[in-house]
């Protein structure tokens, strides 16, 4: 074994150029997949990430006949004295914030243009607003008493051309069906850097939002979060009853969810693709090898060197081959990995119906797909390696040392 990695070596020295440059178009393509598979990951966690901190949290509880599709404002779709169901939950050890949450559509009238929005009665109080305090802008956070100030988001202000402590008259339906418009204060200008939520979505006091939909001592959901992600499943058991819908993050995100499947079968496709375009110039390297050694593999071949032994030469020179192009493709992709993962890819506002993504793309490399990525490339590569290979040992000893 040690003269055949020794021969095998060699043989690949002969040609150095031709080899690096072999090795090199399969790390590119290593590279490059290790580039996309983090980018997909990246971004599916944080539109995960962002749709359970915005909107949806590890868990929600709501009425039985709650739609979210409608918004319905109706007293019988909402929760009766949220604020004490929203306390017992709280009590539970996993559980770092139980808040009720009011949801009605409206319209934004500003100074030339109106622009349908989301209206979202919060306690401002609650750990649970955190992200939109963090993300304010310019102007005040809101108070549980302010009967008259609301929060925009930065896209939606700049389209509305607003700003901190300009008004706005917001249109919202009612709990009876009627429709209700007052004017508002702009407290404050806010963004969570994902901007399908800030286009769309006003902030205001819980308890304006029910005196301004006549909800009363209703809200729409419990919006929980929770310590550990892996604690949602008890925790639902925990809260499931008969007279509540207990709605877990995972459901609540089918679309994140079902596209990051699709995303992932496409890309096994994909590195397949990939990995059998930049394998064929090791195959090709391997091909032109064997042409130019024949009248050395005949030598090999008649004395006694056999068929077996001469396939696996060119097996080994292509596995030299691959675990260079791995090392090359470690190399290159983890240094794009690590700008993506630090400063990220800006794509702005992509305009995606049902997905939270952010302004800007941040990389997340896992472990199992470098490795999925470094087995995949060995594998093709030597596959691919198996024709040359093989034409090698099947050359008969005459022929080859006559050049044939």
């Amino acid at each position: 074994m040690k003269q055949l990695l020794r021969m095998a070596w060699q043989n690949l020295n002969r040609n150095r150029r031709r080899s690096f440059f072999s090795a090199l178009a399969l790390g590119m393509g290593i590279s490059l997949l290790l580039l996309m598979a983090a980018v997909l990951d990246g971004e599916y966690r944080d539109a995960l990430d962002a749709a359970i901190r915005l909107q949806s949290g590890h868990l929600q509880v709501r009425a039985l006949t709650f739609d979210e599709g409608k918004t319905s404002l109706a007293w019988t779709d909402l929760i009766e004295k949220p604020g004490d169901l929203a306390m017992r939950i709280s009590t539970l050890a996993p559980v770092l914030a139980a808040t009720p949450r009011l949801i009605a559509s409206g319209f934004v009238a500003g100074s030339d243009q109106s622009v349908g929005v989301r209206l979202f009665g919060i306690d401002p109080s609650s750990p649970a607003s955190a992200p939109y305090q963090q993300g304010l802008k310019s102007g005040a956070w809101l108070t549980s008493d302010d009967r008259d100030g609301v929060l925009v988001g930065e896209k939606l202000a700049a389209q509305l051309n607003l700003n901190a402590g300009d008004k706005l008259n917001l249109t919202t339906n009612t709990s009876n069906g009627d429709v209700d418009q007052q004017a508002f204060v702009v407290r404050g200008i806010y963004s969570t850097r994902t901007p399908g939520f800030d286009n769309t979505t006003v902030l205001m006091p819980l308890v304006k939002a029910q005196a301004f939909t006549q909800a009363g001592d209703h809200a729409s959901l419990i919006f929980v979060l929770l310590n550990d992600i892996d604690q949602t499943e008890p925790v639902k058991t925990a809260l499931q009853t008969a007279t509540y819908d207990v709605r877990t993050w995972s459901q609540l995100n089918d679309v994140v969810v079902q596209t990051q499947r699709l995303s992932q079968s496409y890309m096994v496709m994909l590195y397949l693709i990939v990995l059998a375009i930049t394998a064929t110039v090791v195959v090709n390297t391997l091909i032109m090898a064997a042409f130019e050694r024949t009248r050395e593999i005949g030598i090999l071949s008649a004395i006694g060197m056999r068929p077996g032994t001469i396939m696996a030469l060119f097996l080994i020179e292509s596995a030299f081959l691959a675990l260079g192009g791995i090392a090359i493709g470690l190399v290159l992709g983890g240094a794009l990995v690590a700008y993506g993962t630090l400063v990220g890819f800006f794509i702005g506002d992509v305009g995606a119906t049902g997905l939270l993504v952010g302004s800007t793309i941040y990389a997340h490399l896992t472990v199992g797909d470098a490795v999925n990525l470094i087995v995949a490339g060995l594998v093709v590569t030597l596959v691919g390696a198996l024709f040359p290979a093989m034409m090698a040992s099947r050359m008969e000893p005459v022929k080859a040392l006559r050049g044939g």
